[in-house]
């Protein structure tokens, strides 16, 4: 069983930046497309990137698109969200998640996760 730990939230300024990692254990890793998904409080989860378990596709929610990348190192075990031009309305916890269901226009359904991590807080302050 994969097991992801996200790492390298804070709390930063708003136009600052932050990188996101998720290192997972176990061997399969490499068999999953990984997912980045936020939860604001007080709001639902949500869908932010997603990168297909070769590393050759993504896809972002529009909220993020030209600001956020996402990429992966299979060899090191990790997936990674490189956010930058954060604004305060990216405040929320995000979270790591692993699935088998491709790259899809609209990003990945929460249904179809098989993995989470436990989360990390960011904070953008204005």
């Amino acid at each position: 069983q994969v097991q992801l730990v996200e790492s390298g939230g804070g709390l930063v300024q708003a136009g600052g930046s932050l990188r996101l990692s998720c290192a997972a254990s176990g061997r399969s890793f490499n068999s999953y497309d990984m997912a980045w998904f936020r939860q604001a409080p007080g709001k639902e989860r949500e869908f932010v990137a997603t990168i297909a378990w070769s590393g050759d596709y993504t896809y972002y929610a529009d909220s993020v698109k030209g600001r956020f990348t996402v990429s992966r190192d299979n060899a090191k075990n990790t997936v990674y969200l490189q956010m930058n031009s954060l604004k305060p309305e990216d405040t929320a916890v995000y979270y790591c998640a692993g699935h088998r269901d491709g790259i899809r226009r609209g990003g990945t359904p929460q249904a179809l996760i098989a993995l989470w991590g436990q989360g990390t807080q960011v904070t953008v302050s204005s």
